[in-house]
């Protein structure tokens, strides 16, 4: 949102309250013309927000930004409206087979990134997935780009666009995961919107390309021009022991250390701390850059080593 409004943009943003984090908040609005709060779970509700909106001040490009029950509802009224390049029907297709044949947890997947502009599909990048490895392989954290050879890329690139060209996918952002299974790539997920979790921040960094703003270009007819990676970058989540937070140390001395490029930990003392594993723990992480995969490994360790928290193992 921030990257469409120094483009000149002006947004008017949707969010529901319930979904919409505290220091979030002040910076969403601040970019807006207006911050729009509306119960997600109002179907019908969410829906006259939209039209309302869309009518009032001349929108011209609707863009739900997420994933979820919402998907549809939003991109049936902006169809409706002309507000939206991609026909209702695309978002189904893109999911097509989900979940039909589960991928064991131990096989490795990387996440592809993905601008389409005017039909026509650019890779950005791969993303592999950093995990806790047996017996449960959670995910904590992810590495751009994914350490794969040019003929890996160019195999997975071409099931990934497959994909997109068979749902009639004509403009936008997509985030696809895939299962690098021994006989080949397999789609385990295709969704309209941007990686989450800092991937398009990974991107930036590695490669010099700015996803988030292209987004808006492309809505222009301006097609990437996504230049190769010169480095590595690495999000990793802070994995902290479930229960109430008493304490904590060291958020100062990571921001302030060279190679971190981000961070982020949204919590107060008394807070309930997620379990390792669950998105919400997500939310705190770290950022770094490096020449090497091995090196943005050790400096994510050493990043969470310098976070000393103490809590409180809460009953369930």
């Amino acid at each position: 949102m921030r990257k469409g409004a120094e483009l000149g943009f002006r947004i008017w943003s949707i969010w529901d309250p319930s979904q919409l984090e505290a220091d979030f908040a002040p910076r969403v609005e601040e970019v807006s013309e207006q911050l729009l709060l509306t119960d997600f779970a109002d179907v019908a509700g969410l829906r006259e927000t939209v039209t309302r909106t869309a009518r009032r001040h001349g929108i011209d490009a609707v863009l739900h930004c997420g994933h979820g029950d919402t998907v549809q509802p939003v991109v049936q009224e902006a169809w409706r409206l002309g507000l939206s390049p991609n026909p209702p029907a695309v978002y189904e297709r893109l999911q097509a087979d989900e979940g039909a044949d589960p991928v064991p947890a131990d096989v490795p997947r990387v996440s592809v990134e993905t601008l389409t502009v005017n039909g026509t599909h650019h890779v950005v990048g791969m993303t592999a997935q950093r995990t806790t490895g047996p017996p449960h392989f959670l995910v904590t954290g992810y590495l751009h780009p994914a350490p794969l050879t040019d003929d890996e890329q160019k195999f997975i690139g071409a099931v990934v666009e497959e994909r997109l060209t068979a749902s009639g996918y004509r403009s936008g952002p997509a985030h696809t995961q895939v299962a690098l299974l021994p006989h080949g790539p397999r789609i385990v997920s295709c969704r309209a919107q941007l990686g989450a979790d800092r991937i398009p921040l990974l991107v930036e960094i590695a490669r010099g390309f700015d996803l988030e703003a292209a987004v808006f270009t492309g809505l222009l007819g301006s097609r990437p021009v996504v230049p190769r990676a010169y480095q590595y970058a690495e999000v990793g989540f802070f994995l902290l022991p479930e229960g109430r937070l008493e304490t904590y140390t060291g958020t100062e001395d990571i921001a302030v250390t060279p190679w971190v490029r981000g961070a982020r930990f949204p919590y107060t003392v008394g807070d309930r701390i997620p379990p390792v594993g669950d998105p919400r723990a997500r939310r705190a992480y770290v950022v770094v850059e490096g020449d090497t995969p091995e090196l943005t490994r050790e400096r994510i360790s050493n990043a969470r080593k310098d976070l000393v928290a103490e809590i409180r193992p809460t009953a369930r």
